[in-house]
């Protein structure tokens, strides 16, 4: 470029028109940078999913269940912060804003009064992805609502329970949670035998049937090591109780519950081992004879 050129774009710009010009050449430059922070977003959200996705397409490993909530966090966050810096650096271009600035501070500090539990609910959405507490898919117990974990976000949780509800909890409002699919799930299973049952075959026969439950190929990949006949628990009203640990990868607790159930109801019934029935003896006292009226407990009148 010559000097012509140079001192023409200098004379311009100094105009009113060209001053004009250099406000609309800023806002192509904020807009431009925004879309850049966009596309950053963009990629630090791609590598948190390639970073948590295991390849198979069929099953939702752990650490995807973690960085889908993650990397919605870097997503939303981030297109909100660019989202505000955008619009703000270019309404600046055209009106100072610092009059603004203060007017929705203070506007903030009222509405911050009014929405306490909101940012509770915020905090507390932060601590539970930060600590990972449950992900999606988990079986969870939060007060007196249990279910799976459809979704989780800064706002709320959201868990489905066995009768297709779905449970909207807010964050802030959690008082504990109990998760069943950390790390490794347990089936407890008890079945009473009548007090005249040799309890030493008994138990011999569920030691046995565990045995090959734990070895059946379409079950064995579900088993987590450690199951075990610990013996009588209890004594109860109608029999003796014998308690069954099984012990299973996270979420296969209540299936592997129900099928050791059904296969150990098969084989105590081939056995001749009777589980025992809830009993009830009602005595029936005979009608008085005819003519005799009921004895009457009322308490004779006195005389006057």
């Amino acid at each position: 470029m010559d000097l012509t050129a140079i001192d023409w774009l200098a004379d311009l710009l100094g105009t009113e028109r060209g001053h004009m010009v250099r406000k609309v050449l800023q806002l192509a430059v904020l807009l431009l940078l925004g879309w850049a922070g966009s596309g950053l977003v963009r990629l630090v959200v791609r590598r948190i999913e390639l970073a948590a996705d295991d390849g198979d397409p069929t099953v939702l490993s752990a650490g995807e269940k973690r960085g889908q909530p993650i990397a919605q966090l870097v997503r939303s966050v981030g297109r909100a912060v660019i989202i505000l810096a955008v619009f703000l650096s270019s309404l600046n271009l055209f009106i100072d804003i610092r009059p603004l600035l203060a007017g929705v501070g203070i506007l903030s500090l009222a509405v911050s009064f009014g929405a306490q539990s909101l940012v509770k609910d915020l905090i507390s959405g932060f601590f539970i992805l930060l600590e990972n507490q449950f992900v999606v898919g988990d079986g969870v117990r939060i007060g007196e609502h249990s279910g799976t974990v459809e979704q989780v976000s800064l706002r709320a949780v959201r868990i489905r329970d066995l009768h297709g509800a779905l449970h909207i909890i807010p964050n802030g409002s959690i008082p504990w949670v109990v998760n069943t699919s950390r790390g490794w799930s347990r089936a407890v299973v008890d079945v009473p035998v009548s007090y005249g049952t040799d309890v030493d075959h008994a138990l011999a026969v569920v030691r046995d049937e565990l045995v090959k439950f734990q070895v059946d190929p379409a079950w064995k990949a579900r088993f987590d090591g450690g199951s075990e006949v610990v013996g009588i628990d209890r004594f109860g009203d109608n029999g003796v109780v014998i308690r069954t640990l099984i012990r299973t990868i996270p979420g296969q607790q209540g299936p592997a519950f129900r099928e050791f159930s059904r296969r150990l109801k098969l084989r105590l019934d081939a056995e001749g081992i009777q589980i025992p029935a809830a009993q009830r003896t009602i005595l029936m006292q005979p009608p008085p004879p005819p003519g005799n009226p009921p004895p009457s407990h009322a308490a004779p009148l006195g005389d006057g």
